[in-house]
């Protein structure tokens, strides 16, 4: 089943639809449940499998894909991470017989902009489209702009001349107050070594603290840069991005909520923006939000390595199995993820009766390492957030908690990414001394 419509090029003001599915008798029947509205919706091209509806779309250049996801061949997952690569302006919806937040998920990652569960319900069908073309029109403007301007050849677009390993570090947590901001902005200042560069990107694009974290402030943030990602050039990055007083750059997030909603509008917008810049620096950390959406699957998938951050709490262990068992469907290799205990109690807390989970119950019940444990010491948190540097700045003592253990988690980083040699790391052990292989961090 092989069928390429007509191109529609005269009938602009209908929502041009591409319907795949590996059963012709749902395919006919969306087919004519889209024929209902034919003064609004226009079938241009059919496709029974994933190999099918790449040629289809890439042919017919619809607004609307309605994808099935299991078919023979090629499934519906990866026909649409092609799509969506190949043909931008395109967007694509998942279709189901099963209502499945993971197949949701998978979807999202792979671009798809909604999810519909068959059998298809009219009015579901017909608002779906309705919506996810009125949110792709910005996607589609710009795609069409980029068609019809001229490459200026007159401005220093980010290049590869001198690549650096770019290196993505996403801080996560699915639990809100987890102190991932911390973890973030401690993490990118012991990544800082000599001629290293280290971006922070805010990605919390709703509710950031970045900023605040660090008292910066910039008249230009992350929000001005999603209408410029196809042509983003080094002289314009970097005159949004921050700078801290201690070196670090910092791309901040939007200010206002409503700049913050504009991002969220641009589908992919922040990981498009960290893979145009990550190799421009050796590590590239991205503080993110807590909400799970295409936007931070996207950021995911971009990234070298996940740092999941939880505390040793049951709801935050509870959401940290989950996000582990997600990203084994994901398909995500063990090693990607990072797994650390944030806000652990200390022995003379645990001695005064503070109820914690021990770190081999959580460990056994994850199936998974910690592979750091970060004490909580909430005084030397707030004095250096009062004083907008990161805590391992304003800590001298380097083998004092959290400090120790901060510093610790960023050198393992470092060593595990970079692949360095004791000599290369700057702060590595003086006179031919070995550095300590570092399988557990801060230890317990």
């Amino acid at each position: 089943m092989f069928n390429r419509g007509n191109s529609g090029a005269g009938n602009r003001g209908l929502i041009r639809v591409v319907i795949v599915d590996d059963i012709t008798d749902t395919l006919e029947n969306i087919k004519k449940l889209l024929a209902f509205e034919d003064q609004e919706f226009q079938v241009v091209g059919t496709a029974g499998n994933g190999r099918q509806a790449i040629d289809v779309v890439v042919d017919t250049q619809p607004d609307i894909v309605l994808m099935d996801i299991n078919m023979p061949d090629m499934d519906g997952i990866e026909a649409t991470r092609r799509i969506s690569k190949a043909v931008p302006s395109a967007a694509v919806i998942i279709m189901s017989v099963q209502a499945d937040t993971d197949y949701f998920k998978r979807a999202m990652l792979a671009g798809a902009r909604s999810y519909l569960t068959k059998p298809v319900q009219l009015d579901e069908l017909y608002n779906t489209i309705r919506a996810v073309y009125e949110q792709h029109e910005s996607v589609r403007v710009r795609e069409q702009a980029v068609k019809n301007v001229p490459i200026d050849m007159g401005r220093p677009a980010l290049t590869e001349d001198s690549p650096r390993p770019g290196h993505v570090i996403a801080v996560y947590s699915p639990q809100g107050g987890a102190g991932c901001t911390t973890i973030a902005t401690n993490l990118a200042t012991g990544l800082m070594k000599k001629n290293i560069k280290v971006l922070l990107i805010d990605a919390d694009i709703q509710f950031g603290d970045v900023g605040i974290f660090l008292k910066l402030q910039s008249a230009s943030t992350l929000h001005d840069l999603v209408d410029k990602i196809d042509d983003l050039d080094t002289e314009f990055f970097d005159s949004i991005v921050a700078t801290h007083e201690s070196g670090l750059k910092v791309l901040l997030g939007p200010p206002k909520l409503e700049l913050a909603l504009e991002v969220e509008q641009t589908p992919n917008a922040v990981a498009r923006i960290v893979e145009k810049v990550a190799r421009h620096y050796d590590f590239v950390v991205v503080d993110c939000g807590t909400y799970l959406n295409e936007s931070q699957l996207a950021l995911f998938d971009v990234s070298t390595k996940i740092v999941l951050v939880a505390n040793p709490t049951l709801p935050a262990i509870k959401n940290s199995r989950f996000m582990l068992d997600l990203f084994d469907r994901l398909n995500y290799m063990p090693d990607k993820t990072i797994f650390v205990l944030n806000q652990i109690e200390d022995e003379r807390a645990q001695r005064q009766g503070r109820v914690t989970i021990p770190t081999e119950t959580i460990e056994k019940h994850l199936k998974r390492k910690v592979e750091a444990s970060i004490p909580t010491d909430q005084r030397s948190i707030l004095s250096a957030v009062n004083k907008g540097v990161p805590a391992i700045t304003l800590q001298r003592d380097r083998s004092k908690s959290p400090t120790k253990e901060l510093v610790e988690l960023a050198d393992h980083l470092f060593s595990v990414l970079m692949n360095d040699s004791p000599e290369q790391v700057e702060e590595a052990p003086r006179n031919g001394q070995a550095k300590k292989p570092l399988i557990r961090l801060g230890g317990r």
